[in-house]
């Protein structure tokens, strides 16, 4: 039975993904939604259930067929150029609806991408992480800055960190991410905080952060080892200065990361925490969508179990 794959033309993750189910002699459909409609063509007639074709240039894929629909990172909708604006708004929209709707209406996704969208709120994962059993820092959301600076003054050393993943882009070009920073009270005193909501939380003293994936109930976490301080605070800012090794989840850590998936109806995450200097795991985020092929050691193991989720389903009590 045959997997479809839903993602842009450069994504290492999703390459490792299909290198397995290649492996396994599983048919693949690679397709991206910027291929819609100029270089992929769609028809579904609705009894009883969807039943159709997708068409790309090289491949085809029956609705009815598919497996399990794996979605990474797809591009936007392309269309003629010169189309007018307002035309180009209103196909984009039908071409989301209809044809990414369709797809909407299967099953087995992993993820579906109603709940990523839904579990992308950071307020929402550090909420429902709490009620699984998870620890959380101490976390403060406003755009007070006299809050802000108050929140920084009881609970001393504090970390900003950006709620959402979208770089800044100086003259349409050049893109930045903004990295977790450490702050002080008198940085929180500014205005400019007064413009939009600021999350800031309590800086966890940490020896080493973990990046652990979760593919329906099996686990698979690497420790993160900072060689510089930057890459302490926030690891993303160069990879170059990172050493990985095996880790162990401690199993009330891993009986709370089961319960978040099922709470927040992912089959997949990408979590982070820090581990503190008594072995304590705190929970910073989950990323329904996150990355995983950079961690050499690691991935082999989560591109069979993808594979074998996509081609099995959930298991029978999800």
């Amino acid at each position: 039975m045959p997997v479809l794959v839903v993602t842009n033309d450069i994504d290492p993750t999703a390459d490792r993904v299909i290198e397995e189910l290649n492996r396994r002699g599983t048919p693949v459909l690679r397709c991206d939604t910027a291929d819609f409609p100029m270089n992929l063509s769609f028809t579904a007639e609705l009894s009883g259930a969807w039943a159709g074709t997708i068409r790309t240039t090289r491949r085809h894929i029956d609705l009815s067929d598919i497996t399990g629909i794996y979605y990474r990172r797809p591009s936007e909708y392309r269309f003629p150029e010169g189309m007018a604006h307002q035309h180009r708004r209103w196909a984009c929209m039908e071409a989301k609806i209809g044809f990414l709707g369709t797809l909407a209406a299967l099953p087995r996704w992993l993820n579906h991408p109603a709940r990523i969208a839904a579990a992308e709120y950071k307020p929402v994962q550090l909420s429902t992480a709490t009620t699984c059993g998870l620890r959380v820092p101490h976390t403060l959301i406003t755009n007070v800055s006299a809050d802000a600076e108050e929140f920084a003054q009881q609970v001393g050393d504090v970390v900003y960190k950006p709620m959402s993943a979208l770089p800044l882009a100086d003259d349409g070009t050049v893109r930045h991410l903004l990295f977790a920073r450490r702050v002080t009270a008198e940085d929180l005193a500014d205005e400019a905080i007064g413009l939009t909501a600021h999350m800031v939380q309590e800086w966890v003293e940490h020896t080493h952060a973990v990046r652990l994936t979760a593919v329906d109930d099996r686990l698979f976490a690497t420790e993160i080892h900072a060689a510089t301080d930057e890459t302490h605070v926030d690891w993303r800012t160069d990879y170059d200065a990172l050493e990985y090794q095996p880790a162990d989840v401690p199993e009330r850590v891993a009986e709370g990361v089961r319960r978040l998936l099922r709470t927040l109806d992912l089959r997949f995450g990408a979590l982070d925490f820090l581990v503190t200097p008594e072995g304590e795991w705190v929970f910073l985020e989950i990323n329904p969508n996150g990355q995983w092929a950079w961690i050499a050691q690691a991935a082999p193991d989560n591109a069979h179990a993808i594979a074998t989720a996509l081609t099995e389903g959930p298991p029978d009590d999800r």
